[in-house]
């Protein structure tokens, strides 16, 4: 009897269990098919929104009577616009994922020609400028927009620095009542690191020519030195009275009074009461309020809508006279000046001296081009890089006219390629000069030997043979060192030689005005680091005048690749920088100066570089 429950047991466990095998299989096979079939219908939509976008990119956009332009001022705006992939308008971040200065000048000049864009509605937020100087052209940008009799209207949540500077140039501007605006004047503190160093028992050696060359202070210094401080004052007060200069004018109110509130208050805790009493805006509301104003303007009534165009559709718009006449290249040298591309990191855009000596042969070549504008927006970089690309120019000059154009920065190594242009025209805001050479090295004795106790020995064929090794891990390396100055000394005699040559003065001139000291471009123009003070525009009017062509047209260079291109490059490049990307985020500005550790290994090290940064928010 109980033999015969046993098996009733198992005969009833074993029908449980196929029939929870059963459901198990059933389960899972609906679920994979719903996988594979979410998969399917998902990849169906991603083509064609990618057809979509891709027709929509290639489409003539086509302005309905009685528009506004509308430019969001969120983000972060670069020298040039890199193509974006069908992810960043899946996203609705197409407009400033993608659009660069160029890009973003461009649009403003179609919609001031075209008969139908009434006006601008700015809508400001969080923007971050590669420097000064790009903020400052699409300001001048907004104000040659203004002259044709349109009007512009700003609104924000809050104003940073940089975007109220922009947005300030609007006939009207405004804030949400509960708003902020952060005015404060420009400058920063730097970081030393020095200290830090002395814990692990690291010791930069550094190798320099020029007082004001203080790229090298961070690592061997705790505190700025004299030189530095008095550059940075320079620069920075250069920079920030042309700004005040600018706001004050279309504020109505004296440079002294603006420069005042950042003096004496921190505005950006001040009530919006206070900002309208300052000047500083219109008035206060909500954004529905600031479309009813916008309406007022176009003349719509309460329930009609206003027929908006962004930035990125405004670039389909038609150029009037496109590839009409002689062709003049202008091409865009913006990023840190390299030998090779940087392995590892994060993609930032940089100038690959081997690959712009090939672009830059490739247009001396080029018959149909007539004159080349060199956009130049670089702090520099490899010294050797530089002096590649200074001689392609040269070259390049040898057949057709060279003018420069400065953007941001055109400093130490970007003023060396800046040097034997025909014509050099900056920003009024551009930092250039730098003009001088460092090298860094350092030196693990302390660490390597006296802490974790290793030692060095072996044999060698010449005294010399193992000058690396000692630069960075010998006590006594005096000896390498001095050479190490030699080299760098020379570095510097060649510059001097390519500025003295380029703008018809001597290597004592030079000197004077060189030993690494940045200069804004006001201060730049007497002192004959640059020709002229201009736009883009202007620089591409002298090379038409130097080549002797009355009609015209610009082709920029170098080819920018597709978004497919990309998006394959990024894939690759994403290895190993993924931690790069987290850390960024998690650091925020202490980010930048553990990461230039990392890529001072793979730069050269004679190097011809900006000492610091200027990046704006």
């Amino acid at each position: 009897m109980i033999e015969k429950n046993i098996v009733t047991l198992q005969k009833i466990y074993l029908n449980l269990q196929t029939k929870k095998m059963k459901e198990f299989f059933k389960y899972s096979l609906a679920t994979i098919c719903g996988i594979i079939a979410l998969c399917v219908v998902f990849g169906i939509i991603m083509m064609i929104s990618f057809a979509g976008m891709v027709a929509s990119g290639n489409a003539t956009t086509e302005i309905k009577d009685n528009s506004v332009l509308v430019f969001k001022l969120n983000g972060a705006v670069n020298e040039r616009s890199e193509e974006g992939t069908p992810f960043d308008a899946l996203l609705g971040a197409a407009d400033m994922a993608s659009l660069g200065l160029d890009d973003i000048l461009v649009a403003i000049k179609k919609a001031k020609e075209n008969d139908d864009i009434k006006g601008i509605y700015i809508e400001g937020g969080i923007t971050t400028f590669d420097s000064p100087a790009t903020a400052q052209q699409i300001r001048d940008a907004l104000e040659d927009f203004k002259q044709s009799g349109k009007w512009i209207i700003a609104y924000a949540d809050q104003y940073m620095q940089g975007s109220y500077y922009v947005a300030s140039v609007a006939d009207s501007l405004f804030i949400n009542k509960t708003g902020m605006i952060d005015f404060k004047g420009m400058g920063g503190k730097g970081y030393y690191l020095t200290g830090l160093y002395e814990k692990v028992g690291i010791k930069y050696q550094c190798t320099r020519v020029g007082k004001y060359k203080s790229a090298v202070e961070s690592v061997t210094r705790k505190d700025m030195s004299d030189n530095d401080r008095e550059q940075r004052l320079a620069m920075y007060q250069g920079i920030w009275q042309y700004w005040l200069k600018q706001m004050a004018k279309s504020r109505k109110v004296k440079p002294e009074q603006l420069n005042q509130l950042a003096d004496d208050s921190i505005m950006v805790f001040a009530s919006v009461d206070d900002y309208k009493a300052a000047k500083l805006i219109d008035g206060a509301m909500f954004p529905d309020a600031v479309k009813d104003i916008i309406k007022g303007k176009l003349g719509l009534d309460d329930d009609d809508e206003i027929n908006q165009v962004m930035m990125s559709e405004m670039l389909n718009v038609p150029d009037k006279d496109k590839e009409e006449g002689d062709k003049i290249a202008v091409y865009y040298a913006y990023g840190e000046i390299i030998d090779q591309p940087l392995s590892g990191f994060a993609s930032d855009h940089a100038i690959v001296g081997s690959e712009m000596v090939l672009d830059l042969n490739a247009l001396a070549k080029d018959d149909d081009v007539k004159a080349v504008v060199l956009r130049v927006n670089s702090p520099g970089g490899s010294a050797v890089a530089s002096e590649q690309i200074w001689h392609a120019i040269k070259q390049l000059k040898e057949k057709k006219p060279v003018v420069v154009s400065m953007g941001g920065y055109a400093a130490s190594g970007g003023y060396m390629i800046s040097a034997p242009a025909s014509y050099i025209v900056a920003e009024p805001t551009t930092v250039t000069g730098s003009i001088g050479i460092f090298g860094l090295i350092p030196n693990a004795s302390e660490l390597v030997t006296d802490k974790l106790g290793v030692t060095w020995d072996g044999v060698q064929t010449n005294k010399h043979s193992d000058y690396e090794t000692n630069l960075v891990f010998a006590k006594n390396n005096e000896e390498e060192l001095k050479y190490m100055q030699t080299y760098v000394d020379r570095g510097y005699d060649t510059f001097l030689g390519i500025v003295a040559e380029g703008r018809g003065m001597t290597k004592e001139q030079v000197n004077e005005i060189a030993q690494g000291r940045v200069w804004v471009a006001t201060d730049a123009l007497p002192i004959k680091l640059v020709d002229k003070l201009g736009s883009l525009d202007d620089a591409v009017k002298k090379a038409a005048e130097l080549a002797n062509i009355s009609e015209y047209y610009t082709a920029p260079y170098p080819g920018q690749p597709s978004w497919f291109e990309q998006l394959m490059a990024a894939t690759e490049e994403s290895k190993g920088t993924y931690l790069d990307q987290q850390m960024q985020e998690m650091l925020g500005e202490l980010y930048e100066p553990l990461i230039e550790l990392r890529k001072d290994r793979q730069r050269n090290r004679l190097q011809a570089r900006f000492p610091f940064a200027t990046t704006i928010k």
